[in-house]
C-alpha cells in the first residue's frame, strides 16, 4: 500500500496540493489498516488526512537543502527503468 508514497521534496516544479493529499490519504490507510473507513470512523478519517496533508506542506515548505532540484521526467524515467528490470527478472 505505502508504494505509491513517493518523496516529495526537493522536485522543481515543487510538489502539488493533489500529491500532498495523495501521500497524506495512503499514509492514513496504512496506519488505520483500511482503504476505506467505516462510517462511524469517516470523520476522524477525513480528519486526520487533512492534517497530515497540512503538517506535509509546512514540512516540505521549511526543508532546506543544497541539493539542486530534482527533475520530474528523469525521476520518473528512473523508476520506470527500475520497476521494468524488477518485473522482468520475476517473470
Amino acid at each position: 500500500m505505502c508504494r505509491n508514497i513517493r518523496t516529495l521534496s526537493n522536485f522543481e516544479p515543487s510538489a502539488t496540493e493533489d500529491e500532498i493529499h495523495a501521500a497524506a490519504l495512503q499514509y492514513v490507510r496504512k496506519v488505520s489498516g483500511s482503504t476505506r473507513p467505516t462510517k462511524p470512523n469517516q470523520e476522524a478519517f477525513d480528519a486526520a488526512v487533512e492534517r497530515i496533508a497540512h503538517v506535509t506542506a509546512h514540512l516540505l515548505a521549511d526543508l532546506v537543502t543544497t541539493a539542486p532540484p530534482k527533475d520530474r521526467e528523469v525521476e520518473a524515467e528512473k523508476h520506470r527503468a527500475r520497476s521494468a528490470k524488477r518485473f522482468a527478472a520475476t517473470g
